[in-house]
C-alpha cells in the first residue's frame, strides 16, 4: 500500500490511464495505426511518382515518334511493315519465330 501512496494523483486518474493506453494502442498497435500506415502511403507514393514519370517518358518518346512518321514517308514505311508486318503487292513476306537460346 505504501506503493500506491508514491503515485501522483493524476496518475492514478482513469480517464488518463484510459486515454493514454488508447493513443498508445492507435499509434501504434492498430491495423491502420498511424506510423505503420504513414511509411506505407509514403512508399505508395514513390513508386506512383516514379510509374508517373516512366509514362511522361514514353508519351514523349511516343511524340517523337509520331513527328517523324508524319514528317518522313521513309520512316512511316519502315514503321508499318517492322510493327504490322505490311508489304507491297509484289512482295512475299516471312515471318520467322525467334529462337531463344
Amino acid at each position: 500500500m505504501k506503493l500506491l501512496q508514491h503515485i501522483p494523483a493524476w496518475l492514478k486518474n482513469k480517464y488518463l490511464l484510459t486515454s493514454l493506453v488508447f493513443a498508445v494502442w492507435i499509434c501504434f498497435f492498430d491495423d491502420q495505426d498511424i506510423i505503420t500506415t504513414h511509411f506505407k502511403h509514403k512508399h505508395e507514393l514513390h513508386k506512383l511518382e516514379e510509374s508517373r514519370d516512366y509514362y511522361l517518358g514514353q508519351i514523349e518518346n511516343t511524340k517523337k515518334e509520331l513527328e517523324q512518321l508524319k514528317s518522313d514517308p521513309a520512316t512511316l514505311e519502315k514503321y508499318a511493315r517492322e510493327k504490322y508486318w505490311m508489304k507491297k503487292d509484289n512482295e512475299d513476306l516471312f515471318i520467322l519465330p525467334e529462337v531463344k537460346q
